[in-house]
């Protein structure tokens, strides 16, 4: 059982000033949203939980600030928002900050406030460097912009820089996603985090889809898309260390690690999700909701599930076996006091036949088939230690 306290905060900014045709995150146009009532409400939340929780008197090693889109505040509310954050979150000596941005939203003076106020990683949304793909996605960028962000960003002093580039786009080729590789590599950045395209519910591309009119790659140029991408990231030294994160030796992600290592976390902010004492909570999503919930109950949650023992050794095979270091046994019976082999033999031999897992000195871990096809083994793997255990 998990109960040691959180050292991993994460803050949800829910505004865009344009929504993307894909995305399905918690998000809400910027212009006419209540965004000082908002940046409050998320103060008297950071304020009262931590007020009441034992973490108060700790420090942070991670805190990560995302959205929606947090770069789209003006200049007054990033500096608000950067105080509540300063004046609640204290940070460990070797801390890691981040902040999500977005190309076209930026400027020198953003950046400047960013980094005086102590964030020390940018993770930015590039997706593509082909203006018409952009264009046709919904973003309100170019490729030019964001040139123009990261000499920004590196004019002010920041190194630890992360962009996100999306592949199996409508009507992208091979070549052209091959030719964002180059434009992305060519900018030499320590982190990259590439995805492939998921369709996802209640976004535009799914009611394009459903209407025919979505030209998207099939599977295996999905799958040429990706390895091409894995090959190209290792010859420049830029290794796979999740299956969608790629990044040179120790400039992994130590937040998002925080998840996939099963650590606990807080989440603040509207639809922002957090892992506590062994229970997940969900924070409401719309933000006029959410600010009544945290005027009335100094919180912002709807809902907490507090999970069985069974759910939590599922969370932290899968969570784990996303990462390319996998599980290790004996972190698996230091929390759990039971042997993942005792307890799912059959999937784990099943897996190792199919070519997709490998087991060294009883640790696991998927191959690099089983990275490709990580969905289908954790869809095995759901309900199997209730099944077997």
């Amino acid at each position: 059982m998990l109960t040691q306290d959180p050292r991993a905060v994460y803050l949800h900014i829910p505004f865009c000033k344009k929504i993307c045709h894909y995305c399905a995150f918690n998000k809400y146009f910027y212009d006419g949203q209540p965004i000082d009532d908002y940046l409050q409400a998320l103060d008297l939340e950071m304020k009262q939980t931590l007020a009441s929780d034992t973490q108060s008197k700790k420090t942070f090693d991670t805190i990560y600030v995302g959205g929606g889109t947090p770069s789209a505040l003006s200049l007054n509310e990033l500096s608000t928002l950067l105080a509540s954050i300063d004046q609640y979150l204290s940070k460990a000596d070797h801390y890691e900050y981040t902040f999500e941005v977005n190309p076209g939203e930026l400027s020198l003076a953003k950046c400047q406030l960013l980094k005086e106020a102590g964030v020390n990683r940018i993770s930015m949304g590039v997706q593509s460097f082909n203006d018409q793909l952009l264009r046709q996605i919904g973003r309100n960028h170019r490729s030019k912009q964001v040139y123009e962000s990261i000499d920004w960003l590196r004019k002010v002093g920041f190194e630890n820089l992360s962009i996100d580039l999306i592949f199996r786009l409508p009507n992208q080729s091979l070549a052209d996603f091959n030719q964002s590789l180059s434009q992305a590599l060519a900018l030499d950045l320590p982190h990259y985090s590439l995805y492939s395209l998921i369709i996802e519910q209640k976004t535009v591309f799914q009611q394009l889809m459903r209407q025919g009119k979505l030209p998207i790659p099939n599977e295996d140029q999905d799958a040429d898309m990706f390895q091409l991408a894995q090959e190209r990231l290792a010859a420049e030294g830029i290794y796979q260390y999740e299956i969608s994160n790629f990044s040179k030796k120790g400039f992994e992600s130590q937040h998002n690690l925080t998840y996939w290592q099963y650590q606990p976390y807080f989440g603040f902010g509207a639809g922002a999700h957090g892992f506590v004492d062994g229970y997940r909570y969900a924070n409401h999503g719309p933000v006029h909701h959410y600010i009544k919930a945290v005027n009335e109950q100094g919180n912002g949650r709807i809902r907490q599930h507090n999970l069985s023992i069974e759910e939590q050794m599922e969370e932290f095979l899968f969570l784990g076996l996303r990462t390319t270091q996998g599980v290790r046994l004996a972190d698996f019976e230091r929390i759990f006091q039971r042997n993942y082999w005792d307890l799912i033999p059959d999937f784990i031999r099943r897996q190792e036949q199919l070519g997709l897992m490998i087991c060294q000195d009883s640790d696991l871990r998927l191959s690099q088939k089983g990275l490709n096809l990580a969905d289908h083994v954790f869809r095995e793997l759901l309900g199997t230690i209730y099944k077997e255990g």
